[in-house]
């Protein structure tokens, strides 16, 4: 029994230097995106585990035997052409009750969304994330960015903060 709470204090006494190599990130965040020459605002949601981008008329293509997705960002100010980028994988992602007719006995439960992997720049630190696109401009903010995404920035999220990490400022690599 004592040597339980020993090693119990030990776990809470180590626990504050395991927190400190993590960065503290506000509810909504600034993300560069170099690959999109774009930064835009972004939700911060540890309810989610993948990243999704707004983009409409997503579709998939061949490519010297490659699969790739060519789809336009559903975000304001953003480019008016298509962008074509490798596809890395397709996602099944949970729909929630609303989402779908639940007296339909063919209607799923999950809906496929091709995936793209992102250079992320949230405050100084850029990661490679892999981001699925979906239409999301009903929703506040264009880039969702879930649990997978902040374990790769060794994120704390605290949702009292805004843009605590500012701009981003990451420097570009040759």
């Amino acid at each position: 029994m004592r040597r339980a709470a020993s090693a119990l204090l030990c776990l809470c006494l180590a626990a504050p230097l395991v927190a400190a190599e993590k960065t503290i990130y506000g509810l909504n965040e600034y993300v560069g995106l170099p690959n999109l020459d774009l930064q835009v605002a972004a939700k911060l949601d540890t309810g989610a585990k993948t990243a999704s981008l707004s983009a409409t008329d997503i579709e998939r293509f061949k490519r010297d035997g490659e699969t790739w997705v060519r789809f336009y960002l559903a975000i304001d100010d953003a480019h008016e052409h298509p962008i074509e980028m490798p596809l890395s994988r397709i996602s099944k992602i949970k729909r929630r009750s609303g989402d779908y007719n639940s007296e339909d006995e063919d209607a799923k439960s999950y809906t496929k969304r091709p995936v793209i992997e992102l250079d992320m720049c949230m405050g100084g630190q850029m990661r490679l994330i892999e981001v699925n696109l979906t239409d999301r401009s009903s929703f506040q903010y264009p880039l969702l960015i879930g649990s997978e995404a902040l374990k790769h920035f060794g994120a704390l999220v605290d949702p009292s903060l805004k843009y605590s990490a500012g701009k981003p400022a990451c420097v570009a690599q040759n």
